[in-house]
């Protein structure tokens, strides 16, 4: 539910409102807008009796938020979401956001090579797992915080953000420490413990759409998220399953429209994985930022065919540069542009 003020409410009015829905055994949350305030109540499982408050001063609609995911609706904030980094990188917007860089940090020389040459390609946020979650047990389960450690010497060198996963709630601080977004894969978009422990950081935070998952049902993931107080959440459409084997998964482009449409929250879409096959990357990469994705994660690693995972997918650092040139122009064309390239290095 949004309690709605008017033009002329006051503070007292305001707090008046919080007070009373605190009364009622609900959360409130004030919601200033650049022509009014609006004030959330949270935590009803079901519909509220709104009498109490429509008739208190300085109100001047109560709306009834239908969906089930709340804080996450387009009903519940109509502007689109907008996240800053540090690095000056915006997420929703106009600009069109890119992330790359390796499946799996492997090595110093490795992730610092890779990273120079994002950077001078236009990428601003450097991908890379330290955790990485395996289907297999005895595959390559990445460097832990060792990886971590020389993502931050990559950030140091080059100025880009950082996103990397946590796997599970006993290591999300370790991970918030390094990184400027926390990404939660698509195998724990579910994982509910993970994801109210990743929304109380207060990082960024980064969601992957589960395998077989609905859009009602990342969405719904994403609310538990926003529950914790953490508005930066980054929707991401990273494909699901389909029972053709000529690609590793289905990228659903329809995803990227339909959330716009239901969530004010960023989405962008990971080709990589959509597809799992280097030669269609750039094509299903065009697509996504036609059909309106706010950022792509893409897979780049310095030489692919010696990757410890994910080779098969992960584009060579010249194809990245090729793919950066295309979407450029789609981007100009829909009336959008290229988040723009970093303007400086820290000390």
């Amino acid at each position: 539910m949004l309690v709605v003020m008017g033009h002329d409410a006051t503070e007292a009015d305001i707090r008046r409102v919080v007070k009373v829905i605190e009364e009622m055994g609900y959360e409130a949350r004030p919601m200033p807008g650049k022509q009014r305030t609006a004030v959330g109540l949270v935590g009803n499982d079901g519909k509220v009796d709104s009498s109490q408050l429509e008739s208190l001063p300085g109100v001047l609609q109560v709306i009834h938020v239908t969906q089930p995911y709340k804080q996450v609706s387009r009903e519940w904030r109509p502007e689109p979401t907008v996240i800053d980094l540090e690095n000056g990188t915006r997420i929703g917007g106009t600009d069109v956001v890119l992330m790359a860089g390796p499946c799996s940090v492997e090595s110093e020389a490795q992730i610092l090579t890779i990273a120079h040459r994002l950077r001078a390609a236009g990428a601003t946020i450097l991908r890379g797992g330290a955790f990485k979650p395996r289907t297999s047990p005895y595959s390559f389960q990445g460097l832990g915080v060792e990886g971590l450690q020389l993502l931050a010497k990559a950030r140091e060198e080059t100025g880009l953000a950082i996103v990397t996963e946590a796997l599970e709630p006993e290591t999300v601080d370790v991970v918030a420490e390094y990184a400027d977004i926390i990404q939660i894969g698509a195998r724990n978009m579910q994982n509910y413990p993970l994801l109210r422990r990743a929304g109380r950081t207060g990082k960024p935070v980064l969601l992957k759409r589960g395998l077989a998952a609905t859009i009602k049902e990342l969405l719904l993931s994403a609310e538990y998220i926003l529950a914790e107080g953490n508005g930066s959440v980054i929707l991401c459409e990273r494909g699901i399953r389909g029972f053709d084997d000529h690609t590793r998964n289905v990228l659903d482009l329809t995803a990227i429209p339909v959330v716009h449409a239901l969530s004010h929250l960023p989405i962008i879409a990971d080709p990589s994985h959509g597809t799992g096959i280097r030669s269609k990357v750039i094509p299903m990469a065009r697509a996504a930022v036609a059909a309106g994705a706010d950022g792509l994660i893409v897979e780049v690693h310095p030489d692919p065919d010696h990757a410890r995972s994910d080779g098969a997918q992960s584009l060579w650092p010249e194809q990245f540069e090729e793919l950066v040139e295309q979407v450029a122009g789609i981007a100009a064309a829909i009336g959008r542009r290229l988040a723009p390239p970093l303007a400086g290095v820290p000390a």
